[in-house]
Parts: structure tokens; C-alpha cells; sequence
């Protein structure tokens, strides 16, 4: 059983309590702390002083690397191998009839 905690993280200035599993506090922490360093970032650049304005920006900018990683990820190993268990799990059963 994963054990829940319970923790507030801050995102530009806005307190956000969750409950996370123990395991995962770090990476919210850190997920928090890389968002505030980017508003930070479009904050000075465009002297933008709208949060919904700095954190759309922020939230534009991850979704564009998500799906540069996504397009990324070549899955046709892992489909070739399926095939391939397809297969062999075709070619027994054939053999139990």
C-alpha cells in the first residue's frame, strides 16, 4: 500500500495543497519549481505582469516538448515484437487442434 502525503506547493505565487503518494513528493516539488522558473522567465522577457497570460505561456511551452518527445518515440519495435508474439502464439494454438 503506497502510503499518501499530503503537501502545498506554490505555482507563481498560488498555494495548491494535493495529496501525493510519499514516493512521488519530489517530483512535485521539482514540477513546481521548473513552472515557477519559467513564468519567472516569460515574466521578465515580456514584462508580463497577467498570470493567466505567463501561465498559458508556460503551459504552451510544455505541451510543445511533450509532443516533440511523443513524435520522438519510435514504437515500431515494440509493434514488431507484438506481431512477432501474434505470431507464435498463432502457431500454438494451430498445433493444439
Amino acid at each position: 500500500m503506497t502510503e499518501k502525503l499530503s503537501i502545498n506547493i506554490k505555482i507563481d505565487g498560488r498555494s495548491y495543497p494535493l495529496t501525493v503518494d510519499r514516493k512521488d513528493e519530489e517530483k512535485y516539488r521539482k514540477a513546481a519549481k521548473i513552472i515557477n522558473d519559467i513564468v519567472l522567465q516569460y515574466r521578465q522577457k515580456y514584462l508580463a505582469s497577467d498570470s493567466q497570460d505567463v501561465l498559458a505561456m508556460t503551459a504552451i511551452q510544455f505541451v510543445l516538448k511533450t509532443i516533440d518527445l511523443e513524435e520522438k518515440v519510435d514504437r515500431s519495435p515494440m509493434f514488431d515484437e507484438l506481431k512477432k508474439l501474434d505470431e507464435d502464439l498463432g502457431d500454438y494454438l494451430s498445433l493444439r487442434e
